[in-house]
């Protein structure tokens, strides 16, 4: 994999390669999708999994909503060989994943870097010009110190109720199991973000290692033994430090007997998590696809009788802006209007 190159603008200058955890029947819909919104290349599945290349920017990936997580691919080779009765041996196959190819290695925390750059210089860029300059105190300005002191004691109390705000955020628990009590959410992993991007040494990084095994491979090792293996040989070869709470990076490795897979979530929320579905209903992915199926235009009306928590409505309005979704009270007012016409 070539290492990122940084172009002017916003977005890598070279495509670097991603792939995304579909549930089972959406990797049609996921394929479709990253073609059509990240003008996608190389565009490959396996059973919910769906691997591309693109030199879209992080805003663009977050827009994905078939999607449940994003990764960079750092390699995807061969099921590892379980058939000797040897646990060392198969320990020496899972340390091949780390010191085959380092090279591979090396380049994904590079572009994993320079993406994790790019979208912090865009976030400060923006943060600047939506906030308007201050006008400062001179010394020939005429000021009234109560009225100054007035309004410092406003800033100060907003700032504490911002702090509140974060903090309580930072406690509440929502629902489909995506954000708890220990996990940050979305807005306060923009700090991870900075913090990671301005790592200056790539031996000062801290990671973790989340494993999911299946199939053969799953009945000889726990996923805690495969983590422990890849961890111990990862500080040994790149001098890497384990953090397992608070991690700069993290690394996904997903074992079974049709493929191996190793990549680092792009963000620590799934994309599945959507800000604006307050209560969990149908799974927000598969509302999209069903919404999307419907082909909807601009200015259609798109109803939906037996809306239930009005999953499939939101995602129409989110992703159609320009189509009307009414409330259940209207679509049974539009329902009985037009059957009672029709029955007369």
């Amino acid at each position: 994999m070539a290492a990122l190159q940084t172009g002017s603008g916003s977005r890598p200058a070279a495509g670097a390669r991603f792939f995304c955890t579909a549930g089972r029947g959406l990797e049609p819909f996921l394929m479709r999708e990253v073609r059509t919104r990240l003008a996608a290349t190389q565009v490959e599945y396996i059973s919910g999994k769906v691997f591309f290349t693109t030199c879209s920017d992080l805003n663009m990936l977050k827009k994905l909503k078939s999607a449940e997580r994003l990764f960079l691919l750092i390699k995807k080779q061969f099921p590892l060989n379980v058939s000797s009765e040897s646990k060392g041996k198969i320990f020496n196959e899972m340390q091949r994943l780390v010191n085959d190819d380092p090279e591979s290695w090396l380049s994904a925390i590079s572009i994993w870097k320079n993406l994790l750059e790019l979208d912090a210089k865009k976030d400060k860029h923006s943060r600047r010009d939506a906030n308007p300059l201050k006008r400062k105190v001179g010394e020939n300005d005429i000021t009234n110190p109560k009225k100054l002191k007035t309004e410092q004691m406003q800033e100060l109390q907003e700032s504490r109720e911002c702090q509140l705000e974060k903090q309580m955020e930072a406690e509440t628990v929502e629902h489909g199991g995506f954000l708890t009590s220990g996990e940050k959410p979305p807005e306060a992993f923009q700090n991870d973000v900075v913090k990671a991007a301005g790592t200056p040494d790539r031996k000062d990084l801290t990671f973790r290692v989340s494993c999911r095994c299946s199939g053969t491979l799953a009945k000889t090792f726990t996923a805690q033994e495969v983590g422990r293996v890849i961890g111990i040989a990862l500080m040994k070869q790149y001098g890497w430090k384990a953090d397992l709470r608070n991690p700069n990076l993290e690394i996904f490795i997903h074992l079974n007997d049709i493929y191996s897979v190793v990549g680092i979530p792009v963000f620590r929320v799934p994309l599945a998590s959507r800000a604006y579905i307050k209560t969990a209903g149908l799974r927000s992915t598969i509302a999209w696809a069903m919404a999307s199926l419907a082909e909807i235009k601009a200015g259609a009306f798109v109803l939906d009788p037996m809306c239930g928590l009005g999953t499939i409505l939101l995602e129409a309005a989110k992703e159609w802006p320009n189509c009307h979704c009414p409330q259940r009270v209207l679509i049974l007012l539009f329902l009985t209007f037009h059957l009672g016409k029709s029955l007369s």
